[in-house]
């Protein structure tokens, strides 16, 4: 992330002050910085790192070398520093950290070396402590405009005995010129640095007790009432951070944390280039994450709820009352918590026709594509959820209903790809439905397997596969139009598998698009039948099962793109140009 992260210091006798600041450089360092380091120190730090993605290097100097840099550095000038508005001393050449992954490296001073960054991190440490604060002078705040950045700031308070008022001000705050990346990076920024701040407040906490249990400054000042504040003091105006923490590390730990809160912000979000409109599986996606979303908040809120009213249990109830829960009881063990862990089984669609036949693929692939229901008894759970992972891909993200393994039979309604145990029983309405295909795994017989090979190099070979359903396809029907070009598509050698993916998409969008007419042809404008054969004649499906799957497919369509068009119907505009 293009970014430069500070903390700032509000001094009582200079104002605001930069301490420390980590910022990312692309390119090589500048001429002279590793000067200051000998070959045989670089090739020492790059063995001792060894596969260690990232680490923070501590640089040896040399006071003369720290002076002869000091003149040209754009910070101020030694003077006007104090205790409290000093970092690193005055020879420290800083702290880097190396990133092997995209070669960048992370470096920490006390102010940046070019003067156009000190001058805009600068305005940003000034503006933090002073103008733009939040109610209470204690929290978040964004600021910033296109000349001189966007700023996340933080401010905070660290306990000091020696102080006026007994704490002195402190901000955390991330410059860039990239506002939209900036606020949709808070909530990440706004957890990571307040758990920087509350590590410092916590250290500094444990030193004020101590001083104030040995020498209680408020009695203290309470005597000397009339005397100077700044002259009782004896000269301890300011106080360094590591002194007031404790901590001589302290440093080399705000670097590490700046720099891995860069890499790890700058990871997190990806831009993706979106040509046109998003697709229909994109937006079901996103309504799907946002009722996810929904339903953990309203279950944070009711887990909270009832916090507040359980009854105090005596102490050790709590560890009494999980040891009596059966081991098998637990929810993700039951129909919709598995989880797969190990590698699929089934690795592609084109996979799956050479292990089933290409007859019994066309059949499962038909019930699939018509969003009848489909039913896999294994006593292989990772089998059977591979399986419905491959067949998935078929359909689009809308029309999916999944129940990955239960140990009952669930109705259609529910769910179009359901796994069962081998020992339930299905009812004997559903073994004989039209609307239905079954695909039961057997172990295979040994001579079958001494054939096959080893079992461990064909996981597969163990299995057979059969396939069943009330109303068999037969070998002659023509089928969709989708089903014809999906099986051409498998059975050319010259398609790699992701060409056949690709493919995949492109024909599911060609279809969903011939949905999206007719949805708006006989649900929105209410066309008659007569009309609707003549559109499905221009489409290209007007055959019975291309009519069944535009239906079925019609389930999962977005509701984005059902309201918009309610909503474009509704509009005065579209009225007139109806009538």
């Amino acid at each position: 992330m293009n970014a430069i992260v500070a903390l700032c210091h509000f001094c009582e006798l200079h104002g605001p002050r930069t301490l420390f600041c980590t910022e990312v450089l692309h390119a090589p360092l500048p001429q002279g910085a590793e000067d200051r380091d000998s070959p045989h120190q670089g090739q020492q730090a790059e063995e001792e790192e060894g596969g260690i993605q990232m680490s923070s290097r501590i640089r040896a100097h040399s006071p003369a070398e720290g002076a002869s840099t000091e003149s040209s550095s754009p910070g101020p000038k030694k003077s006007d520093m104090c205790e409290g508005c000093r970092s690193l001393s005055a020879g420290h050449p800083g702290y880097i950290s190396h990133d092997k992954e995209t070669s960048i490296k992370y470096v920490s001073h006390q102010h940046p070396n070019h003067p156009q960054l000190f001058s805009i991190v600068r305005q940003a440490c000034v503006r933090s402590l002073s103008c733009e604060v939040c109610p209470g002078r204690e929290g978040p705040i964004f600021f910033g405009d296109e000349q001189h950045g966007f700023v996340f700031s933080h401010t905070f308070f660290i306990k000091d005995s020696l102080a006026r008022g007994f704490q002195r001000w402190y901000s955390i705050i991330t410059i860039m010129m990239d506002r939209i990346y900036l606020i949709n990076s808070w909530p990440f920024l706004l957890g990571k640095v307040r758990g920087i701040i509350d590590e410092l407040q916590a250290k500094a906490l444990k030193v004020f007790e101590a001083e104030q249990f040995g020498c209680p400054q408020r009695a203290q000042r309470m005597n000397t009432a009339f005397t100077p504040f700044l002259h009782q003091r004896n000269g301890n105006a300011a106080r360094s951070l590591t002194s007031l923490t404790s901590d001589d590390n302290l440093w080399a730990c705000l670097h590490t944390s700046f720099a891995w809160l860069l890499k790890a912000c700058g990871s997190r979000l990806t831009e993706k280039l979106l040509e046109g409109a998003p697709t229909e599986d994109t937006l079901v996606q996103m309504e799907k994450l946002a009722d996810l979303e929904e339903e953990s908040e309203s279950w944070d809120n009711s887990e909270a709820e009832e916090e507040e009213k359980a009854p105090v249990l005596p102490e050790g109830a709590e560890g009494r009352e999980l040891s009596q829960c059966p081991a098998g009881s637990s929810s993700l063990s039951g129909r919709g918590g598995w989880q797969p862990r190990k590698p699929p089984v089934f690795k592609s669609l084109r996979h799956m026709r050479q292990v089933l036949g290409a007859p019994s693929f066309r059949m499962l692939a038909w019930h699939v594509l018509m969003g009848n229901q489909v039913i896999w008894k294994s006593r292989d759970v990772d089998l059977v959820q591979s399986a419905f992972e491959v067949l998935r891909t078929m359909l689009p993200v809308g029309c999916v209903r999944t129940i990955p393994y239960s140990s009952q039979y669930e109705e259609a309604y529910r769910c179009n790809f359901l796994g069962l145990s081998p020992h339930v029983q299905i009812p004997a309405h559903v073994l004989s439905s039209e609307f239905a295909v079954i695909v039961e795994v057997h172990a295979a017989a040994r001579s079958t397997l001494h054939l096959a090979g080893c079992e461990d190099e064909q996981p597969l070979s163990k299995y057979e596969f059969v396939v069943t359903s009330g109303s068999p396809v037969a070998g002659d029907r023509v089928g969709p139009t989708i089903l014809n070009k999906i099986e051409a598509a498998l059975t050319n050698q010259n398609l790699s598998v992701d060409v056949v993916d690709q493919c995949l998409v492109c024909l599911k969008e060609e279809w969903m698009n011939k949905v999206k007419v007719l949805f708006k042809f006989t649900k929105v404008d209410s066309r008659p039948k007569e009309d609707t054969q003549k559109l499905l004649s221009i489409l290209g499906a007007s055959e019975e099962d291309n009519v069944k799957l535009l239906k079925f497919w019609m389930t999962g369509l977005s509701k984005t793109y059902k309201s918009h068009l309610m909503s474009t119907v509704r509009s005065p505009t579209a009225s007139e140009s109806r009538n």
